[in-house]
């Protein structure tokens, strides 16, 4: 990206347009600026979380998606440029298979809540498939790489799986769904 920000209130966002990294100007409320503002407010998201204790190597990956989301959204951010690498979804292919793998099966739905880290985790998950959903949205109407939606998706699943993990860090456990099938379950 050859613009660099030296002013913040420049006023040029004032009559609802705002400005793409290929100097084009879009709607504010355009699906590709939905898609981009879900991107940022997700990585905003994972810096509260980074604000948590976290257990060794979870923070320095949290750090690497930062970095992976802003390359997102600068590719957002551009019309067909390419800064997420496929490289990036198999990294976090390989940390969801490392982080699940300490995990028990579930056999219940789980509440998004337990520990404030854990918790934080689930809305890093919901905001990833908000975000996930704008950049469908968006493929639907322009062309789009796959990449940027794989990413989204996988990393609303790591975000569940380190929820999980997140709420055993001091022995505690998921807060599962109270359904009818489990109370059943538990009276027999």
């Amino acid at each position: 990206m050859a613009n660099r920000l030296s002013q913040i209130a420049t006023r040029t966002g004032d009559a609802g347009t705002t400005g793409l990294g290929n100097n084009t100007r879009v709607c504010k409320d355009s699906l590709r600026v939905h898609a981009m503002g879900d991107v940022d407010e997700l990585n905003s998201n994972i810096g509260v979380l980074l604000c948590e204790a976290l257990p060794p190597g979870v923070p320095d990956l949290l750090v690497e998606i930062q970095h992976q989301l802003f390359n997102l959204g600068g590719e957002l951010s551009i019309p067909g440029f390419e800064l997420l690498k496929p490289e990036a979804v198999l990294a976090l292919d390989e940390a969801l298979a490392t982080y699940n793998e300490t995990l028990p099966r579930l056999q219940e739905f789980i509440l998004p809540a337990g520990t404030r880290a854990a918790s934080q985790a689930h809305v890093c998950r919901t905001v990833a498939r908000r975000a996930e959903r704008a950049v469908v949205a968006l493929g639907n109407e322009e062309a789009l790489k796959e990449t940027p939606r794989q990413y989204l998706n996988r990393l609303s699943d790591l975000m569940f799986v380190l929820a999980r993990v997140l709420n055993r860090m001091n022995g505690g456990d998921d807060v599962y769904w109270k359904s009818e099938r489990m109370a059943r379950a538990d009276a027999s």
